[in-house]
């Protein structure tokens, strides 16, 4: 794994903006970054991302299997009790998941290590699926990458097989955010182009737009019923609303399904390390008030069991916070994760995202920060293979 200084295309960003990709670069700093692009091995790829990714994935379904049978355990995570058998019946009857994001700590050297599950609402999909590939065939044709450069990416190819197995050819299929967020409306949007491509007929609005009808029903504008309903809206959020009664009898398939809850949730990480302490990929964890050990921690993670883009996630010593993203989440319990720092490459600290679609790893898009903690604002680098 190394991390290759390149000279970026000359027009990247007229094509960004062609494509769609309005938020390339946030708050006036750039988000997309091809100055620099990650190198790896297909050993590195195949060994220790992808493997790994595909195992704990399966241990988190084994976990989700546990905790909706019981409710000390719903309880722990801090689940609404009016979620409960909503999220049983949902994983019962195996609804089907879309896809999600493993956060990892990877130097290319001895295991990568797991930081966390974004199961439910995860972004960067579009600047990992589309323009990241884009970027490496231009490359290449360019002559800045060898002939025989290859990416870990096959996402966009299984979300569209996977959105043909959950859609229903030539129905619609709903597709909803909220207002004011460029990274999510273009998350949507590239959904619906693959959704487009799976057979479908996407049909785009935002949260607000939902709405019931006088049989309990969700509908949308034109007051047709939302049979299907991806939400890039979490979970969490969706049971604070005066519409949750309405989510068990509504109609609506929803995509992520209610027990996505479970693996969106930072306490999972304490529960996996409890039951299979000392894997390789796992770090340790606990729940707040709960540490145990032999040394007292010197360093240490403190993560909401709900919380989006390091909101509210702090470093902390025995002396005190050493850094902080603020966010809505000071109320949220917390957990306590070892520390990890995530490895530094010419200044700058790396986050892998490895991808799941189904139950299947499929590709995995990088992040860049100044800061250990990644942030909304962190910069999104590409990647290659080439051994």
């Amino acid at each position: 794994m190394q991390r290759i200084q390149l000279t970026p295309r000359p027009d990247w960003c007229s094509q960004a903006e062609s494509y769609g990709f309005h938020f390339h670069t946030l708050e006036g700093e750039p988000y997309w970054d091809e100055t620099v692009a990650y190198q790896f091995s297909l050993r590195e790829i195949e060994e220790d991302i992808e493997a790994p990714t595909e195992t704990l994935h399966a241990m988190c379904r084994d976990l989700v299997a546990e905790v909706v049978a019981s409710e000390r355990l719903m309880t722990k995570l801090a689940i609404p009790e009016q979620a409960w058998d909503t999220i049983a019946e949902s994983w019962k009857f195996a609804e089907p998941s879309l896809y999600g994001r493993m956060d990892f700590c990877y130097d290319g050297q001895g295991p990568a290590k797991f930081y966390e599950y974004n199961a439910d609402t995860p972004t960067s999909l579009y600047e990992t699926g589309f323009f990241q590939w884009l970027w490496l065939e231009q490359q290449v044709a360019r002559g800045q990458l060898p002939e025989g450069a290859d990416q870990y990416n096959r996402l966009q190819e299984a979300l569209i097989e996977k959105l043909e197995m959950i859609g229903r050819i030539g129905q619609p299929f709903h597709l909803a955010c909220c207002r004011d967020h460029p990274e999510d409306a273009g998350t949507l949007q590239y959904l619906a182009d693959c959704a487009e491509q799976a057979g479908l007929a996407p049909s785009s609005l935002y949260m607000d737009e939902l709405g019931l009808n006088t049989q309990g029903r969700f509908v949308d504008l034109d007051d047709q019923p939302v049979d299907q309903l991806f939400k890039l809206y979490p979970w969490e959020w969706m049971w604070q609303e005066t519409f949750a009664e309405a989510v068990a009898g509504g109609g609506t398939q929803f995509i992520e399904p209610p027990w996505k809850l479970i693996l969106s949730n930072k306490g999972i990480l304490p529960l996996l390390w409890e039951r299979n302490k000392g894997h390789p990929n796992l770090l340790p964890a606990w729940f707040d008030g709960e540490v145990t050990g032999d040394r007292p921690l010197e360093r240490w993670v403190r993560k909401p069991l709900f919380s989006r883009e390091g909101a509210n996630i702090s470093v902390e010593t025995a002396s005190g916070v050493e850094s902080r993203v603020e966010g809505p989440y000071d109320d949220c319990p917390t957990i306590i994760q070892g520390w990890c720092p995530p490895p530094q490459f010419g200044g700058s600290y790396c986050l892998i995202g490895s991808w799941v679609v189904g139950n299947e790893a499929v590709g995995l898009g990088i992040r860049e920060d100044s800061s250990v903690i990644t942030k909304d604002t962190s910069r999104f680098v590409p990647h290659f293979i080439l051994d």
